[in-house]
């Protein structure tokens, strides 16, 4: 019951929650009734999980808003716009009261149908209950004990069951009666609102009403006003009537007039012809000439590009060669610097900077050498100007030209001192010097004398001028801007001259010394500015057209551009200023950089004239300046165009064109236009042309071309040769082109006229007037203009003579109509003719025709161009341009003139070009499409609509479906898409449909294939996957081909060949390279029926080349009996900058693209080649069937996010290196995340190998927002082996993958000393040096240190054992032998320590440096790895003696150790060796002869003697020795192989003794004897030989 109980309820608020997007969009329709609908909300998202609870809110909450907008009604019923609100909210509730009772009547039948199923059910446990009684008895009476036990369980349940039906049943009941109840009160709620309803309906009806008569009094209006447009339109035809009549009337009078004019013009015409022919005819000529001067013009330049080119060559092989010369040079350079042990780049640097200098002072003296000459010959051209100009000078008085000559004077002295000093400059140091005001004035001065002298100088003098002052050297000596007009004053006394100098002067040197002691150079952070350190805004100061006696006021702002603090004062403005300018400036002390200051100018004019100069401030860095400008009021005049056009006009016509006369000055003036009196008013063509009327023409021509419409135009004409234009010659007067009615008048100021010129042809023929406008303005020159025009006389003339068809089609007709006037006073037979070329293509019709007098004709034009146009038309068409140009002839009947006009079209074509024109597929599986790219090419220049139609069901054309539009010549390429259904041939036509309905044909083939295998997803479709992260995705491959059968269901086939046989078909996936994706196993077997599960794991790397899949890139390879497909790509790549993976910019360019990655989308495509058959042990894979056809294609989709977090350290990299690290060594390294997201990470780590050398020394659990923390992982290698693991970063939604590795390598190395390292003999106090070498034979970097025994620490313990001779009777020396007596070490090494590469090898250097003479130095060397193992262990030995020779050999009988031997004092020494001769060391020889040997063979042993190479006894002569009492030792046997001898420096002399027993013997005692062996070198020394000789017994051979 609780479960049914529930249902129901679900069902009710189900039910409820349907009203519930109505009420919202009922809220929706009104913003103004915003409380209204507030209520209504609240009452429609009322509801509890009973349906009678929440119905009967909504019923009572719907009534009491009815009521409440009912009273609203009826309070507000005055204004219209709360009624209108208050209706619809009543017409809404209404709605919602009526929703409401047709949901209770569901909800009652609902319950009913409940209730109905529930007794039904009651019933039927009741019949239920009834049998299972009956089988009760039916089982007692039986005696069925288990029986009876499982009826009794079903009976309890059935009674709980149909109890549990007749509580629901109670439920529903009350239910139900409740929702009648509401049904009920909702129905009577309708009733009570019945009455509002029907009002509602009435107020509809009549709002309909209301509508209807305003739309029926709508269009009343609009009728009448249609009927007042047409009463309109009929008045305004009228109008054009009457005016068509006019105008008719007048061009009636205008035909009479040139048909007089005519008469009058026939006498003129045959001449007026003959001089066109030729001007044509010279016309021609020239452009010919024209051409061939381009001609030679562009063979001249390319020859001149030829020369240059090999020059150009010539001077880089010259260029490489010292290029090459120069690395030659400086490689010998560092060689003999590397010889002589100095710093390499050191002096290089110092090289090149020595011959930058010297290079610089070369370009700076040849600088000067220029600028000397350069000034002294603007000098001397100056000098020669001047003099010319006082020779020729006439209009000047005498008392100007003294003064004059003094300033010339005192100018040219200035300039020769101003050159001494700045060729006195040294490079570099050559600053701006400015000129002092007095020294401007003198300068402005001198040139308004020049100025005035050129005024009155001859056109020679001023080409002089301008040559020589186009370019001046220094501002203000010869200053462009000056004031002509301006005259130094005649009373200028000598002495105010020099006072000004020497007052100039001193103001100079003050200056200097202001700015010497003043300005120093900033420099601030090791940069010193450059440039100006004030900037003005604006940058000059200027008083534009001002008016004398006003006063004018502007303001400048002052801003520091310097690095560091600066001040500025004003110094003053220039000295012709002082009277006109006043400044306003308050010093603002000390300005931050960037901080402004305000400066204000004051300009008082007193003469109208203009002024120019400067304001000069003073910095803490220098001086600077604002240039300042006053220009007075002046007329600019100018016109728009300088010649006027009429074109070619009939006799009789009246044109009218204007011109604009623009002053753009702040002055007008008076002007006056003119015919021209040095020319005709009117030339006519008859008339001859003069040379200087032909260059003006050819001007004219020239000012049309190249400056049409310019708005400005200045006459080049000298004053004199316009006031000759302006007496004309009336008898040369004509009337054809004259003047409108403005010809003279007032131009004001930024203002313009507009000039009428009226053309009146008269006679046939051209015609020329040229026209002058004069100003009242004595500073305005005149302007001049022509105006040309043709007049001719024809009776039938084509108002429209060209006649342009514009862009036509082959093979389409093109009509126009032809209107042709006649101006003849009787009718007149036109006959029309096309030339013969074009009669196919082109016709008029009617070929004949009469045109009345004084009316109009039209003739039919049709034009039906074919493709044969382009043969039959000739020289009429152009084929590069498709341009058409058709005379077309008017022959006038007994008229010898004919009337010619053109007819203009381009053909262009309507051709498709679909390349290519055929299409193969190749082969297909049904589970893919294949696509290849057409290009289709629009060969007309008109666009083209274009359509593939009737298109195969297998077969998709892109973009648009294959629909479009082409623009003119343009090509698109449209992909095809192919989709095999089954496995057959397919052959098929594509048909484009163009816009002229032209059909263009595409074949195409393929080939359809049904695999063997088949896959779960052709498209896998990966999840967003950080970068560096793992996704994961699974597919089967299955075999479904179980029968041969083709009857029954689609089988395994290539087109229409053999069918796949059943059976075990193995696959395998190639992945590309660059794809990160892989797929496990990617090698399989799939038995028939049978699915394989794959595996496919994406890594998250952004690759810059997807791989897609082209049917043309795919080719079939065989090699062998192997098969597969290879994809190569038909575009290569561009080839890019190469920048290594591992190198710094690589890993700093991905990690900045890791963090700003937005994400990425990549497509890939992976083949799975299919082979049929299974791989036997024996045979191997001779059974396998493989095709290359069969290959099925894998999509995959990898979208790529960016990261959570990132790894900042090592320019982001995911894998900690270790690299090689020695075997029980640790190293740390230090990894730091950061976080990139905008939100608070807890991060969570994986486990690492307990037993691995990997540990996480310090782990990060919470990164907030942009934090970098670091982690600390060590690694301890134990084995000699590569170690890798991976650390999983894990945060909520990504994961962040750390990949360690590290090898431990066990350290080995080889040293080219095995054990002892012997010195040798050595001088006392000199040393000798010995190399050996270690290489290290491991992959592993290994830091070395050296170490030896005699620097131990543990020395002073080892001295005091027991010396080895005592304890050992092996080892007779100690390890660490006799030492110096000055403390230092008798063995030095070189280097001490440092690293060893892996494969490379380490030379050390042995020093042994004894400081006196002993035999037994020694001392032990140990190579020690890291600090910890002992590599290697070399025993040093050497002996040193105080003469330079010595003996060896044999067993010494004296004591190793110096402190234990027996050393009489050196006095003692030297006494002895004077007195006695006696040996002083004796030396065992013992010889041993073996008994039972062969008795003549001797027992030998040796003596070595050798001699010492020393620079000390360099000049000493070599070591003799010599044996005494060799007569003994023969008498016992002993043999000495030299007696005596020398030994040469360097050298060592072995001397053999051997030793045969005598006969007489006695083998018991050993033979001894003595023998005494003298040295001579530098000393004499003498040894004492002791030979002991013994027989020993033989050892018998062990077994």
């Amino acid at each position: 019951m609780n479960t049914e109980d529930s249902k129901f309820s679900d069902k009710n608020e189900e039910d409820q929650k349907t009203l519930l997007p109505f009420l919202e969009e009922e809220e929706k329709e009104d913003q103004a009734e915003y409380q209204l609908e507030e209520e209504l909300a609240d009452s429609g998202k009322m509801g509890n999980k009973v349906t009678s609870e929440g119905a009967g809110d909504k019923s009572e909450s719907s009534i009491e808003s009815l009521e409440h907008c009912w009273s609203d009604i009826n309070n507000i019923g005055a204004t219209k716009y709360a009624d209108r609100i208050s209706v619809l909210a009543l017409c809404r509730n209404l709605k919602q009261l009526n929703n409401v009772a047709k949901e209770k009547e569901l909800v009652v039948q609902k319950i009913r149908d409940e209730l109905t199923t529930c007794q039904l059910r009651i019933k039927m446990l009741e019949k239920q209950l009834e049998y299972v009684d009956d089988e009760i008895q039916k089982e007692k009476e039986a005696d069925n004990a288990a029986a009876l036990f499982r009826l009794q369980a079903v009976h309890r349940r059935l009674c709980t069951e149909l109890e549990d039906e007749k509580d629901f049943e109670l439920k529903i009941a009350l239910t139900l009666k409740e929702n009648m109840l509401e049904m009920w009160r909702v129905e009577t709620e309708q009733g009570k609102y019945e009455v509002l309803h029907k009002q509602l309906q009435k107020d509809e009806e009549e709002l309909e009403t209301q509508y209807q008569e305003k739309a029926e009094a709508r269009i009343r209006k609009e009728k009448i006003a249609a009927l007042q447009a047409e009463e309109n339109q009929l008045s305004r035809k009228k109008k054009e009537e009457e005016a068509e009549k006019e105008y008719e009337e007048r061009h009636k009078k205008m035909l009479e007039g040139a048909k007089k004019n005519h008469e009058k013009a026939v006498c003129f015409l045959r001449k007026s012809m003959a001089r066109i022919h030729e001007e044509n005819a010279k016309e021609e000529v020239k452009t010919q000439e024209h051409m061939e001067k381009r001609i030679q013009a562009v063979l001249s330049l390319k020859n001149s590009i030829t020369s240059n080119r090999e020059k150009l060559q010539a001077l880089q092989a010259w260029n490489k060669a010292m290029a090459f010369k120069a690395k030659k040079e400086e490689l010998k350079m560092r060689e003999a610097i590397l010889a002589e042990g100095g710093n390499v780049a050191k002096e290089i640097f110092l090289h090149k900077r020595l011959l930058q200098h010297e290079r610089e002072k070369q370009a700076f003296r040849e600088r000067q050498k220029s600028r000397k000459i350069e000034i002294v010959s603007r000098i001397l051209q100056e000098k020669a100007s001047i003099r010319k100009q006082k020779n020729r000078q006439s209009c000047t008085k005498a008392s100007k030209s003294g003064g004059k000559l003094k300033d010339s004077l005192l100018w040219r002295r200035k300039t020769w001192h101003y050159i001494e000093k700045t060729c006195k400059h040294p490079a570099g140091a050559i600053s701006q010097l400015r000129c002092s005001p007095a020294e401007e004035q003198a300068d402005g001065e001198t040139t308004a004398f020049v100025g005035d002298d050129v005024l009155c100088g001859s056109a020679e003098d001023e080409k002089e001028k301008d040559k020589t002052l186009v370019e001046p050297e220094f501002p203000g000596l010869w200053s462009q801007e000056c004031d002509l007009q301006k005259v130094p004053n005649e009373d200028t006394d000598t002495k105010q001259l020099a006072l000004s100098v020497m007052k100039k002067e001193i103001f100079e040197k003050k200056m200097e010394e202001f700015q010497t002691t003043v300005s120093h150079k900033q420099i601030v952070s090791g940069h010193e500015p450059r440039g100006r350190t004030f900037y003005s805004k604006p940058s000059y100061i200027h008083f534009k057209d001002f008016d004398v006696g006003k006063i004018y006021k502007k303001k400048i702002v002052l801003t520091n551009a310097s690095y560091s603090v600066n001040f500025c004062r004003l110094v003053g403005i220039s000295e012709w200023l002082k009277d006109f300018i006043t400044i306003q400036f308050e010093p603002p002390g000390k300005m931050s950089p960037g901080i402004s200051c305000e400066v204000g100018v004051t300009f008082k004019p007193a003469i109208d004239e203009n002024l120019e100069g400067e304001v000069m401030f003073m910095a803490q860095t220098g001086s600077f300046s604002v240039p300042l400008k006053c220009t007075a009021k002046t007329c600019i005049l100018a016109l728009d165009k300088v010649l006027i056009d009429f074109g070619t006009r009939v006799v009789g016509e009246t044109i009218s064109r204007t011109i604009n006369l623009t002053n753009t000055g702040a002055l007008g003036t008076r002007f006056k236009v003119q015919a021209s009196a040095g020319d005709s008013s009117t030339c006519r063509a008859t008339a001859k042309s003069s040379p200087g009327n032909t260059a003006l023409k050819a001007q004219f021509k020239l000012s049309e071309q190249l400056t049409q419409g310019a708005l400005s135009f200045r006459s080049d004409l000298d004053t004199d040769n316009a006031r000759n234009l302006m007496e004309p010659s009336p008898e040369e007067t004509s009337q054809e082109i004259m003047l409108g009615k403005v010809t003279e008048g007032e131009i004001g100021p930024f203002s313009s006229v507009k000039l009428q010129i009226i053309f009146i042809p008269a006679i046939p023929g051209a015609v020329r007037a040229e026209f002058v406008i004069m100003f009242d303005n004595s500073d305005c020159k005149p302007l001049c203009f022509s105006a040309i025009g043709v007049s001719v006389d024809v009776p039938v003339w084509v108002p429209n003579p060209n006649i342009d068809l514009k862009i036509c089609m082959y093979d389409r007709l093109y009509q126009d109509r032809v209107v042709i006037q006649s101006r003849a006073k009787a009718t007149l037979r036109l006959k029309f003719e096309v030339c013969k070329e074009l009669s196919k293509h082109m016709e008029l019709l009617p070929k004949t025709g009469y045109i009345q007098a004084q009316s109009s004709f039209t003739v039919q034009l049709k034009f039906l161009p074919r493709h044969s146009l382009p043969q039959d038309a000739g020289s009429y068409f152009n084929e590069e341009t498709s341009v058409l140009e058709v005379p077309v002839t008017i022959l006038i009947a007994d008229k010898t003139k004919q009337v010619n006009f053109t007819v203009h079209a381009i053909v262009t074509t309507s051709e498709l070009e679909i390349s290519p024109a055929e299409i193969d597929f190749g082969y297909c599986t049904i589970y893919e499409a294949v696509q290849t790219n057409v290009t289709l090419t629009n060969k007309s220049i008109l666009p083209q609509e274009f359509g593939f139609v009737e298109l195969p069901e297998f077969v998709e054309i892109q973009p648009n479906d294959g629909f479009g539009v082409l623009l003119p010549l343009e090509s698109l390429t449209l992909d095809i898409i192919f989709k095999a259904n089954k496995a057959k041939e397919y052959s098929f036509e594509l048909t484009c449909k163009s816009e002229s309905n032209r059909r263009f044909k595409l074949s195409c083939r393929a080939v359809g294939v049904h695999p063997p295998l088949e896959l779960s997803h052709s498209l896998v479709q990966f999840a967003a996957t950080a970068l560096n992260d793992v996704s994961t995705a699974t597919l089967y491959v299955m075999n479904s081909h179980v029968s041969v059968n083709h009857f029954t269901h689609a089988v395994p086939r290539i087109g229409n060949g053999e069918v796949a046989p059943v059976g075990p078909t193995l696959f395998e996936f190639c992945v590309p390279e660059d794809c990160p994706v892989t797929v496990t196993p990617s090698v399989g077997t799939v038995l028939p029926g049978k699915k394989k599960k794959k595996d496919e794991k994406r890594e998250g790397k952004k690759l810059n080349v997807p791989i897609t899949r082209r049917q043309s890139s795919r080719q079939f390879v065989r090699d062998g009996s192997s098969k597969y497909l290879s994809s190569s790509s038909s575009s290569e790549q561009p080839e890019s900058k190469e920048i290594k993976p591992d190198s710094e910019a690589y890993m700093a360019a991905q990690a900045s693209l890791m963090r700003n990655f937005r994400g990425r989308f990549e497509k890939y495509i992976i083949p799975c080649f299919v082979a049929s058959g299974d791989i036997d042990e024996k045979r191997g894979s001779e059974n396998l069937t493989c095709s290359p056809y069969n290959t099925l294609y894998l999509e995959l989709h990898c979208p790529a996010v960016a990261p959570s977090v990132v790894v900042t350290s090592d320019n982001g990299k995911n894998i900690v290196n270790f690299g090689d690290v020695a075997v029980g060594h640790t190293i740390i390294q230090q990894v730091t995340i950061q976080n990139i997201s905008p939100e608070k990470l807890e991060l969570g780590f994986s486990v690492l190998n307990p037993s691995g050398p990997f540990l996480l020394v310090r782990p990060v659990r919470i990164l907030e927002p942009g934090d970098n923390k670091a982690l600390i992982i060590s690694f301890s290698p134990n084995e000699n082996k590569w170690f890798f693991e991976a650390l999983d970063i894990r945060t909520a939604q990504k994961n962040l993958t750390l990949s360690i590795t590290g090898r431990g390598v066990m350290p080995s190395v080889v040293c080219s000393v095995e054990e002892v390292l012997d010195m040798g003999y050595v001088l006392a106090r000199e040393k000798t040096t010995s190399t050996f070498e270690i290489q290290n034979t491991s992959t592993l970097t290994l830091q070395y240190s050296i170490q030896l025994d005699s620097l131990s620490p543990t020395r002073n313990k080892d001295q005091q054992r027991l010396p080895s001779f005592l304890t050992s009777s092996l080892q007779r020396t100690e390890i660490v032998g006799t030492q110096n007596y000055s403390g230092l070490s008798v063995f030095s090494i070189f280097p001490t320590q440092g690293e060893i590469l892996a494969g490379k090898s380490q030379d050390f250097v042995v020093t042994f440096s004894p400081d006196h003479e002993s035999l037994y130095y020694s001392d032990r060397l140990k190579v020690v790895l890291f600090g910890k193992k002992t590599a290697h262990v070399i025993q040093l030995k050497g002996a040193a003696r105080e003469h330079p020779m010595f003996v060896e050999g044999g067993i010494p009988l004296d004591v190793p150790i110096e402190s234990l031997a027996v050393t009489l004092p050196v006095s003692s020494q030297e006494a002895l060796k004077e007195e006695l001769q006696e040996p002083v060391k004796s030396i065992l020889l013992v010889l041993e002869h073996i008994e039972g040997e062969n008795s003549l063979v001797p027992a030998k042993t040796e003596l070595r003697v050798g001699a010492m190479q020393t620079a000390q006894f360099a000049s000493k002569k070599n070591v003799e020795f010599s044996f005494g009492n060799l007569s003994l030792l023969q008498k016992k046997g002993f043999t000495v192989e030299f007696v005596k001898g020398t030994v040469d420096r360097g050298q060592v002399k072995c001397i053999g003794v051997s030793w045969v027993p005598p006969a007489d013997l006695d083998t018991t005692d050993p033979v001894i004897e003595t023998a005494l062996l003298t040295l001579k070198g530098d000393v004499q020394e003498s040894y004492r030989i002791i030979c002991m000789a013994k027989v020993v017994s033989a050892c018998a051979p062990s077994n």
